[in-house]
């Protein structure tokens, strides 16, 4: 196939799934992730049951099967609905979200005009959460392009007309987050990315991984306010949104403690719903002696990760 023909189809498949309604993206999910759970697809659900055996060791394996099977279902039906939000109209997003828990605490943030810091991991269906919020903020948000150049126009369009400011992911784009945030503005950051180079260590399931200080470098200096924020898909067809606050001792520590409150966050709320984490993220390679566990054997594997997590 030529580079124009495969440009075209990407393009023909992008517009096609983007014009799709909830309900047939969530239908078609279900189809594809059946397969992907039958018959073992794709080499992605093979890293996801790799970090649910690292990260919930103590369940039998009826029990991380069946939380497997259901992540990969998530996660699918996931990214459906990313290309149906990123196609529908904006006040259609706004209409899809049923309940926000905890909308007091961003107008309440909004309020004090000293930034607002919206911590957002990989976890349900994020990107509904912007138009949301956009009716209220501008967001300076990081951007990393995507390789294929007509889906990187696609998902920049979808996401920059929602009152978003995009910025690189280097100096010169968190240079524009503090400058956003100390005029009383709003980022959104996802902390769960891996950085790009050696950093410090923080706890992660047990294990030590490099972890982006990023957020709670952003929200001490800054003093911003800093709120947790996800989003569930619900049985009406829509999705509940959910505010949290941040344990406030976050704006007291050093900048590793609060990557650490951070984290226990997030890990707070993956065990309470590890069927909505995206799990496809070759995160537990974030340490140098565990860079090629997704390479090798799982029972290799999980013997180098059982012992980081003994040292």
């Amino acid at each position: 196939m030529s580079e124009s023909n495969s440009k075209s189809t990407v393009a023909r498949l992008l517009y096609f799934f983007s014009r799709r309604s909830l309900t047939v993206s969530r239908l078609f999910a279900r189809f594809l992730s059946t397969l992907i759970n039958l018959l073992h697809l794709t080499k992605t659900s093979k890293i996801i049951r790799l970090n649910l055996e690292i990260a919930f060791p103590n369940l039998n394996q009826h029990e991380r099967e069946k939380i497997t099977r259901a992540a990969i279902n998530n996660e699918v039906m996931s990214y459906m609905e990313f290309f149906h939000i990123w196609g529908a109209k904006t006040e259609d997003n706004i209409k899809s979200i049923h309940k926000i828990h905890g909308e007091k605490l961003l107008h309440q943030a909004l309020a004090e005009k000293k930034g607002a810091v919206l911590i957002v991991p990989h976890f349900g269906t994020w990107e509904i959460m912007n138009a949301w919020i956009a009716q209220y903020t501008q967001m300076t948000i990081m951007y990393k392009p995507i390789k294929h150049p007509i889906a990187d126009q696609f998902v920049r369009d979808a996401r920059s007309r929602e009152n978003a400011h995009l910025v690189p992911t280097d100096e010169i784009g968190v240079k524009q987050i503090f400058k956003a945030l100390k005029q009383g503005g709003t980022t959104v950051i996802l902390p769960d990315h891996t950085p790009d180079h050696v950093s410090e260590t923080v706890p992660y399931f047990g294990i030590p991984l490099f972890s982006s200080n990023l957020s709670s470098k952003l929200v001490q200096k800054t003093k911003a306010k800093a709120l947790f924020l996800y989003a569930l898909r619900n049985k009406n067809q829509g999705f509940d949104m959910y505010i949290e606050e941040i344990n406030p001792k976050i704006y007291e520590v050093d900048a590793e403690q609060g990557t650490q409150i951070i984290f226990q966050a997030l890990e707070k709320l993956i065990s309470q719903y590890p069927e909505h984490y995206h799990w496809s993220y070759k995160r537990f390679s974030a340490n140098l002696e565990l860079k090629k566990i997704y390479d090798i054997q799982t029972s290799e594997a999980l013997k180098k990760v059982e012992h980081m997590r003994l040292k």
